[in-house]
């Protein structure tokens, strides 16, 4: 599927923006250099009569996104939480991707539930709403159960979206090899890795199972948050295509207006929403990774409720640690063991001088500490922390791609609640208790307990492994002909038990 005939897709795709005007939107509004507005104004005009009509009475950005499919759509839901990176009008146009769409019809919606659940709708709800949500890859109904009256919301996949999704993400695929081919240099950011983990993040929210699981899972970690809830599964209403969950009743935390007339606090909010997404990543290593306004609602009692799951992220406890020590770092503003960790963890090519990548990341910290968040340019941040990345060759971390996106949607969600919002105060209560936890005396002593269990478990296997490793070393050392070889193999064994010792040692002390 991956050939020539996406550069049609890609033509499209420009013309599109072209033809609906939101190319000139999106420069504008992310204040491109005029030679790129230009250049790119130029090379897209010819082909407009072949980009996507679109809905006529949508802005600009919004029709041609719509227009495009799924895949676009979902790149942007992310910028409309970015106001300070695509400009305040912009962002509120894109907000209505969030949950906004247009509805396949009810009917339709019924047939696939019945399909997947093999009964009538009519026996299992005694009510059944038109579409309240409509999103690029499902739309929710409100229901209530036939059996217990509860109030529910059933989620159902659009007809079609796997292969609307596998076509984009196709001519994503090309767009990554051409970029490749034609930029060397762009390959540390490894386009085709990225693209890859994208896919894999969309195929996860095409089955409504795994999503169902992970809820479920969320649920188990969260149940103690304080201010935080989320919808119970249904499981025996749920399935690949469907997924019913309980209502969840309250504001939508993007409406302002209504949060006000409630009497929330939108500040206290807006923290919560940074400190609770902190906690998920740090402390259980699973976090909501899709938590933009349309996924998020605040209940009478100023509770929190999260809901669509179909996009979680999950970080081991290595990488954890790595991030906390990170963003403690630029919390305490020690540049410097900023710039020694990501070299410790091989962010950084070694060959790099660490000194001058901390200077090179005081540049980009500075400016945030004692000035009012709403006065940083986000834009022009990205593009400085790009250029670094570039000067000392970092290569794009595949691992951090979804916590690094969902940072910055959670920022922008937090900031839609208070302009004000300053997320390097508001992140280091919680990065401290971490770091206290996970990387003091008792996590040494919590690492130790845990090799302890691993050797345990292990125990009875050691003096096998021991010996075939002794075996193999020998048996690798020994020469045919030649002098020197009992040598070689009294030296080999001697290494051999040196080395397993000490991999024991390093195991259960380092």
């Amino acid at each position: 599927m991956r050939g020539p005939h996406n550069i049609w897709r890609l033509i499209r795709t420009g013309a599109t923006f072209e033809r609906s005007g939101a190319m000139r939107e999106i420069l504008d509004g992310m204040e491109a250099p005029r030679s790129i507005r230009i250049a790119a104004r130029v090379l897209a005009w010819p082909f407009r009569f072949l980009g996507y009509k679109g809905d006529p009475t949508m802005p600009p950005v919004t029709r041609a996104l719509t227009a495009l499919g799924p895949a676009y759509i979902k790149f942007g839901q992310i910028l409309s939480t970015r106001p300070d990176v695509v400009g305040e009008d912009m962002a509120l146009h894109l907000r209505v991707l969030q949950d906004q769409l247009p509805p396949f019809s009810v009917a339709v919606a019924k047939a696939s539930i019945e399909a997947e659940l093999g009964l009538p709708v009519d026996e299992l709800f005694s009510e059944f709403s038109e579409p309240v949500a409509a999103a690029s890859i499902a739309q929710v109904h409100r229901v209530r159960l036939r059996d217990t009256g509860e109030l529910a919301a059933v989620k159902v996949l659009r007809p079609g979206i796997e292969r609307a999704f596998r076509r984009d993400i196709d001519a994503f695929y090309f767009a990554a090899d051409v970029i490749e081919i034609l930029s060397p240099a762009s390959r540390r950011l490894r386009p085709r890795d990225v693209i890859e983990h994208f896919e894999g993040v969309v195929k996860g929210e095409l089955d409504l199972r795994l999503e169902s699981a992970s809820a479920s899972e969320f649920a188990a970690n969260t149940v103690n948050d304080v201010g935080f809830q989320l919808p119970q599964i249904k499981w025996g209403l749920s399935g690949r295509r469907v997924m019913t969950m309980g209502w969840a009743d309250g504001a939508p935390l993007g409406n302002n207006a209504a949060l006000d007339a409630a009497g929330h606090d939108r500040r206290e909010l807006g923290e919560r929403v940074l400190q609770l997404f902190l906690n998920h990543a740090l402390r259980d290593g699973f976090f909501h990774a899709d938590m933009h306004q349309g996924n998020l609602k605040v209940a009478a009692n100023g509770d929190i409720i999260a809901y669509d799951f179909g996009i979680m992220g999950y970080i081991d406890e290595y990488t954890r640690r790595v991030y906390a020590e990170i963003l403690f770092g630029f919390i305490r503003r020690d540049y410097k063991r900023v710039a020694e960790v990501h070299f410790e963890a091989g962010y950084v090519p070694a060959s790099m001088d660490v000194d001058e990548f901390a200077r090179a990341l005081r540049a980009v910290g500075e400016p945030i500490f004692g000035m009012d968040a709403s006065h940083i340019s986000m834009g022009r941040l990205l593009n400085y922390l790009f250029e670094v990345t570039d000067r000392f060759g970092m290569e794009t971390r595949t691992e951090l791609i979804l916590l690094q996106r969902t940072m910055v949607v959670v920022e922008g969600v937090a900031r839609s609640l208070h302009p004000q919002i300053n997320i390097w105060e508001v992140a280091k209560p919680v990065v401290e208790d971490y770091i206290k936890q996970s990387i003091g005396p008792k996590a040494v002593l919590g690492d130790l307990a845990k090799t302890a269990a691993v050797l345990g478990r292990f125990g009875p296997r050691l003096p096998g492994l021991v010996e075939s490793i002794l075996v193999r070393q020998a048996q690798e050392l020994v020469e045919p002909a030649g002098n020197g070889w009992v040598g070689r193999v009294v030296w080999g064994l001697t290494g051999a038990g040196l080395g397993v010792a000490g991999t024991v040692l390093v195991v259960m002390f380092g």
